[in-house]
């Protein structure tokens, strides 16, 4: 790792011209706008509406938000293998997509917080059916050069949702005079859309079923992930313990005296810097050691939670979420990008299935932590721990006890 953090910093490869990115992957990224559009809306305004309106502890917040995201992300080691199994990418998908968008008028009709958690928990059973055949497809149809850049401008679209759907939110909010109900019921409409593009403008290639038996915890499919794999799975976890729910942003916004209907504007802000820099980022890990990327991802989480630890005004929430932003549209699509350089081709399923799922365990983890800190500590050292976490990855990347595996930029030894 020492050779790529000193020299050989550019890979001198041509930048990816958008016009030669495939038409379904800018359909891929439309439907994940719509998706976000719609999931934004609501959880922008569910964590104030749980604890305004339904007298919930944070504590419940973070067990919510934990077991609902934990279960989307372990969820995607099985549907990522059985899209291995089948040959069969857009299917899974579709149906993942698909629950995601029934769920959503059970937000507007819950009366209770339980089925407030049920709904959330169907909603990202949605997410884990569809994420990682969606990963791999992408992977199975976008050229290898341009890899990064699909994955990035994917990420991209999605963080436009991700941007619009508070937006929206907060207009609809200020309109309605912060009537909650009504502005879930406007969210069900886009994912309804989202589901439609899906089923209609997204052009699957034909693979063959895998050889590879449907068993992702067989001792011998997990060796031939290989070294170089796990590596990027430990960054990962340390990464999934240190970033915590979107909900703990938007409960510090509302702790910090911005007015309610004003509080998802700071998912707003995050958004349009993930958006931002997803892109770019996409295109530069295209051309650049994975390395230098992946340490600054760290760096830049690191200071969102010391900002939103030590300042609890609007104007260094509005830093933190910022910063916060910044990480994701560094992390996100590279993170992704290089396990598509790594995995083998009969296991891209399955290596973004059990990425996902080590992500999931550590999200449950750090969301369960993080309610118990906010509410027996206080809010700040929910974020001093999540900048301890990150000080001490930032530390093991620098004295290279944790590997960052060289982009495989030779044609003879990518898997393509």
């Amino acid at each position: 790792m020492k050779k790529q953090f000193s020299h050989g910093f550019l890979k001198n490869k041509p930048a990816a011209d958008l016009k030669a990115i495939p038409k379904s992957i800018w359909v891929l990224g439309f439907v994940s706008m719509l998706t976000d559009i719609s999931s934004d809306m609501v959880h922008s305004l569910l964590p104030m509406y749980l604890v305004s309106t339904m007298g919930a502890s944070v504590l419940t917040v973070g067990l919510i938000e934990g077991v609902a995201e934990s279960t989307a992300l372990m969820l995607k080691v099985f549907s990522g293998g059985l899209s291995d199994f089948l040959g069969r990418r857009k299917i899974l998908a579709v149906v993942g997509y698909g629950l995601s968008a029934i769920t959503k008028p059970i937000f507007p009709t819950a009366t209770s917080i339980q089925m407030i958690l049920g709904a959330r928990f169907i909603d990202r059973i949605g997410k884990g059916i569809r994420d990682a055949p969606r990963d791999a497809l992408i992977v199975d149809i976008t050229p290898v050069e341009l890899r990064g850049s699909a994955f990035g401008l994917r990420q991209a679209l999605d963080s436009v949702g991700a941007f619009l759907g508070p937006s929206i939110a907060v207009m609809l909010m200020l309109v309605w005079a912060n009537d909650f109900k009504k502005v879930f019921w406007v969210a069900t409409l886009p994912a309804l859309l989202a589901v439609t593009l899906m089923l209609l403008f997204v052009t699957e290639t034909h693979k063959d079923r895998s050889d590879t038996p449907f068993n992702l915890f067989n001792i011998n499919v997990l060796k031939q992930l290989g070294p170089n794999y796990w590596s990027i799975i430990s960054i990962g976890i340390m990464l999934g313990l240190a970033r915590y729910s979107d909900a703990f942003l938007v409960l510090r916004a509302y702790q910090s005296g911005i007015p309610m209907s004003l509080v998802p504007l700071i998912m707003v802000v995050m958004n349009v810097v993930y958006a931002s820099v997803s892109y770019p980022i996409g295109k530069l890990s295209d051309q650049v050691e994975h390395g230098q990327l992946i340490m600054w991802g760290v760096f830049t989480l690191l200071l969102a939670n010391i900002v939103l630890a030590c300042g609890k005004d609007a104007e260094y929430v509005l830093l933190g979420v910022s910063l916060w932003g910044l990480h994701m549209g560094i992390s996100q699509g590279l993170l992704a990008s290089m396990i598509a350089n790594v995995a083998p081709n009969h296991l891209r399923g399955t290596a973004y299935g059990v990425f996902n799922f080590c992500l999931g365990i550590s999200m449950l983890a750090s969301n369960a932590i993080a309610g118990l800190l906010w509410d027996h500590l206080g809010a700040e050292y929910t974020f001093y721990v999540g900048a301890l976490i990150c000080t001490f990855c930032w530390v093991l990347l620098i004295l290279e006890i944790i590997k960052v595996p060289l982009p495989l930029i030779s044609p003879n030894n990518r898997h393509d």
